[in-house]
């Protein structure tokens, strides 16, 4: 990453099909910081992941199951998965779940999920 401060209208976009989810990136040297945004009635699907993970709910409600721990969270709550832990939930209420998601370390692998994904121009961007 080459710019300190950003705006997320300013970071690409990728959007998965399967899901409805869209997600945005900023890396650094040693961690990523990743944004989230899930569509209401949509699952955050269940997977595990060999990195640790922070995650931080911004705006919306999960029924989230991190290993053995299934709570409804709101704005304001978060999650730790440790690595290799299940977490994922079921996106209830009316409104988008946006979340934030720190990954260390930085590792090609989230940057091959999101290669799966279609890349869409930022929020900001004039066509």
């Amino acid at each position: 990453m080459t710019r300190q401060i950003f705006s997320w209208d300013e970071i690409d976009r990728y959007g998965f099909d399967e899901d409805g989810s869209e997600a945005q990136i900023v890396s650094g040297e040693h961690m990523h910081l990743l944004r989230a945004v899930y569509e209401p009635g949509s699952t955050y699907p269940m997977h595990s992941h060999p990195h640790e993970q922070f995650s931080l709910l911004l705006s919306g409600q999960i029924l989230l199951t991190v290993g053995d721990e299934t709570r409804e969270i709101g704005p304001g709550d978060g999650w730790y998965a440790a690595g290799n832990v299940p977490h994922g939930g079921q996106i209830i209420g009316d409104e988008k779940a946006v979340f934030i998601d720190v990954y260390s370390p930085a590792t090609r692998w989230i940057l091959d999920i999101l290669d799966t994904g279609q890349r869409l121009p930022p929020v900001g961007s004039v066509d």
